[in-house]
């Protein structure tokens, strides 16, 4: 059974998250330099069957676009020429990474990994994959 995943896409880094074959949790998966995102999918997509791609797309607290838009719409665009047939979701991204932190916080974990930015990112990508999950 094909699996969703998840894109928290960043200039820097981008945190992965996947569900389980039966779509009934969303873990995390990696978080991968974002120059290495599409190698990476395709490499992933070759040894697990994927259906659909999650991504976060940022807005400012009155929906406008921010700084990061920009780059997810470019990595829409490149989704859509490397992963034709590949549907492609938006979620709202907004505070996915304060949840992240506080997910961590509440979960035990030290503020030395806390402050690890790929823990975060793949987090936020887990929230992002469980609020589309939740649609």
């Amino acid at each position: 059974m094909p699996r969703i995943l998840a894109i928290d896409y960043g200039a820097k880094r981008t945190g992965l998250a996947v569900t389980d074959p039966l779509k009934i949790i969303a873990s995390a998966l990696e978080t991968v330099p974002s120059e290495k995102l599409i190698d990476y999918l395709k490499k992933y997509t070759q040894s697990e069957e994927v259906e659909a791609f999650v991504v976060g797309m940022p807005k400012s607290l009155d929906g406008t676009d921010t700084h990061g838009t920009v780059y997810v719409n470019k990595l829409i665009e490149e989704l859509k020429i490397h992963f034709p047939v590949m549907p492609v979701h938006l979620v709202d991204e907004r505070f996915t990474s304060k949840m992240a932190v506080q997910t961590m916080i509440a979960g035990g974990m030290k503020k030395k990994d806390r402050q690890v930015k790929g823990n975060v990112d793949k987090i936020s990508a887990v929230i992002i994959l469980q609020s589309f999950m939740g649609t």
